[in-house]
């Protein structure tokens, strides 16, 4: 029940290229290429993969990081 809560609202945070644990700009980040992806890596730790091609982020799996 609450993953229903905060799902919307994290998809909305990622939209807006931001954080979902601590809401800064993820152009903030430390990037860095891993396993031909890349990763970006929030402030609070959190670790999200940019898709170049439609300039999207997302969570990132553990067995991508």
């Amino acid at each position: 029940m609450i993953k229903n809560l905060i799902a919307p609202i994290q998809a909305w945070l990622l939209s807006q290229r931001r954080c979902v644990g601590c809401g800064t700009p993820l152009s903030k980040g430390i990037v860095k290429p891993v396993k031909n992806n890349v990763t970006v890596t929030c402030k609070c730790g959190r670790i999200f993969i940019f898709d170049e091609s439609k300039k999207t982020y997302r969570r990132a799996l553990f067995d991508e990081i």
